[in-house]
């Protein structure tokens, strides 16, 4: 049986360092889940969790400041392994096109799956939609996430950097730019001078 692709939209937040203090052997962890799932151009699973981290668990204040997040939730959160194996239910390897505000998520994924010692779940097709944004206006630099939205005149869906909101709002602004490749890929509506040769009548007229 052949399923349609399907387009996930990622977003993952992560731990961080106090300091440049903090041990050398740091590395950013999942601590918060964000996917929205879309088939046929519709929104069939939507999917925000909370991961426990393993290497470094204690949050750092800047961590918990930064996201507004306590230790209480990601203390109580889903492991790591349900994460991979959520992700692999998609069989995104089969049909799948993974969507990214950045490179970050991935990179960071994968590095936390070579920490358990795990396959990485999403072996297809990945796109940095910000780089397709910045192609597609022909900025200079890379923009944020909400700053993009803003620039299209909406705004972000729930709050910045809980990540199933800025999967979503991520979804909203590939719909835009879609949408304006679709409008610039049409050809242009014929004139009425495109259709005739408007100078032979002026000269028959003339005549």
């Amino acid at each position: 049986m052949n399923f349609p692709p399907i387009f996930l939209f990622i977003d993952f937040e992560f731990t961080m360092p106090e300091n440049k203090h903090y041990p050398k052997n740091f590395f950013p962890e999942i601590i918060e889940a964000g996917i929205v799932a879309v088939e046929n151009d519709k929104i069939i699973k939507q999917y925000s969790a909370y991961i426990q981290p393993k290497a470094f668990p204690i949050l750092t204040n800047r961590c918990k400041s930064f996201l507004n997040i306590s230790q209480k939730v990601v203390d109580e959160g889903v492991s790591f392994f349900e994460l991979i194996h959520l992700l692999e239910s998609f069989q995104a390897h089969e049909r799948g096109t993974v969507i990214t505000w950045g490179n970050m998520d991935m990179k960071v994924l994968r590095n936390n799956c070579n920490y358990h010692g795990l396959s990485f779940p999403l072996p297809c097709k990945q796109v940095d939609l910000s780089l397709e944004y910045k192609r597609f206006f022909g900025d200079q630099n890379q923009t944020g996430l909400w700053k993009a939205v803003q620039e299209y005149g909406k705004e972000g869906t729930g709050k910045h950097h809980r990540a199933l909101d800025d999967a979503l709002t991520t979804y909203n602004i590939f719909q835009l730019v879609e949408k304006d490749k679709s409008y610039l890929a049409r050809p242009k509506p014929t004139t009425i001078g495109d259709r005739i040769d408007l100078s032979k009548i002026l000269n028959k007229f003339a005549l």
